[in-house]
């Protein structure tokens, strides 16, 4: 009997001005918002990864503010992605890992890797790349030991288990659309992002790994438009058949300009949670 999966529904990212007042509460400090953001969903992706290295109590401080089951993902940074474009990356992947997410422990379960549109397939350089990537803890810790000079004196070098660590790459041009790509995606087990964007970049729908990871940036306008109720009992379906087939699911919301991502975040929850009460009796 198949074990249906687990599904981690939330935003990318919590810290968004114009959700002050209308999502988070009028007078709430800024410090508190991430744990009344995972009061309400079940796991964030942590974009602010993707700009800038964060101190470690920086991620003890996110681990610590969150539920017991609560779980992220966490965005790889742009320097690897967009400006070295996946070239020559070991050093700036072992400062990655040792900046200090491995503090997030167990609510550390998959890095997203986001490519610009620009960047177009390339396979010898995409696997290089993903050979590189750590796909456990343990061997994460290895690859920060190796961390430059400047990491020296601020890194975070541990782990208290040896946890598998998944990676999901979501890619923004034509010519990835290629069998080829899924082909090495699945030998390294990474996931394929199921992005929404309006149209704006390609829709890949393929299964590559043993997890799903859905990026919903807006169906409509990217970015702002909202998620209606049809559109999130057909996301939910579609996530229920995934859930069934024993595959954990990650989705989230980028649609935060008009304060619709957690809105559309606690929509689908209610409908996959409801789903699992009717698997459960």
């Amino acid at each position: 009997m198949t074990v249906r999966g687990r599904f981690h529904v939330g935003m990318s990212g919590w810290v968004y001005p114009p959700w002050r007042g209308v999502f988070y509460p009028k007078g709430l400090t800024q410090k508190n918002e991430l744990a009344y953001a995972s009061s309400h969903v079940n796991s964030i992706e942590i974009n602010g990864s993707f700009y800038s290295m964060h101190k470690p109590s920086s991620w003890q401080n996110w681990r610590d503010s969150t539920p017991d089951d609560f779980v992220f993902s966490a965005k790889g940074p742009r320097f690897i992605t967009h400006i070295r474009r996946l070239d020559d990356v070991h050093g700036a992947l072992a400062n990655f890992f040792a900046q200090g997410i491995l503090a997030l422990g167990p609510k550390l379960e998959c890095v997203l890797w986001q490519l610009p549109p620009s960047l177009e397939f390339e396979p010898t350089l995409l696997e290089n790349f993903l050979r590189e990537l750590p796909q456990a803890t343990t061997a994460a810790v290895a690859l920060a030991q190796e961390r430059g000079e400047r990491m020296k004196g601020r890194e975070y070098l541990e782990t208290d288990a040896d946890r598998p660590l998944r990676h999901s790459l979501e890619v923004r041009h034509a010519s990835f659309d290629d069998e080829r790509y899924f082909a090495l995606l699945c030998e390294y087990g990474v996931a394929s992002v199921l992005a929404d964007t309006a149209g704006k970049w390609p829709r890949l729908d393929r299964d590559t790994a043993d997890f799903t990871y859905v990026r919903l940036h807006g169906d409509k306008k990217i970015y702002e438009s909202g998620y209606d109720d049809d559109a999130l009992d057909t996301w939910a379906d579609r996530l229920g058949e995934w859930l069934d087939s024993g595959h954990d699911a990650y989705v989230y919301f980028d649609n935060d300009v008009k304060v619709r991502a957690p809105i559309d975040a606690m929509g689908l929850i209610a409908r996959l949670s409801s789903d699992n009460d009717s698997s459960a009796s």
